[in-house]
């Protein structure tokens, strides 16, 4: 087992309270926006936009996908062609004249 380094652990357990700290500060202005009384379309954007934010940085920092760029880029890449896909799956079915023959 490697022994690791008193400072690299350091940097890691300040990286780990700045993340804490910044997830904490978007709790408190999400719980804040909430009393701005803002229109649905406007509170339901800044809720997202926070929302993914923190997320964000969850899944970088405690889940480590920080340092995993190619296999998210891939997965994000994978993802987006099914999505394409499927998007164009009723177009294509409605484009059949085949199908239209048989309808009474």
């Amino acid at each position: 087992m490697e022994t690791a380094n008193p400072q690299e652990i350091k940097k890691h357990v300040r990286t780990y309270i700045t993340v804490f700290v910044a997830l904490l500060t978007l709790t408190i202005i999400t719980v804040t926006v909430s009393y701005l009384h803002l229109n649905i379309p406007a509170a339901i954007t800044v809720a997202l936009l926070i929302a993914t934010i923190k997320g964000s940085l969850v899944a970088s920092y405690f889940m480590h996908l920080i340092s995993e760029k190619k296999i998210i880029y891939a997965t994000l890449v994978l993802t987006a062609v099914f999505f394409i896909a499927l998007m164009w799956l009723p177009i294509f079915h409605h484009a059949n004249p085949v199908i239209y023959k048989n309808v009474p």
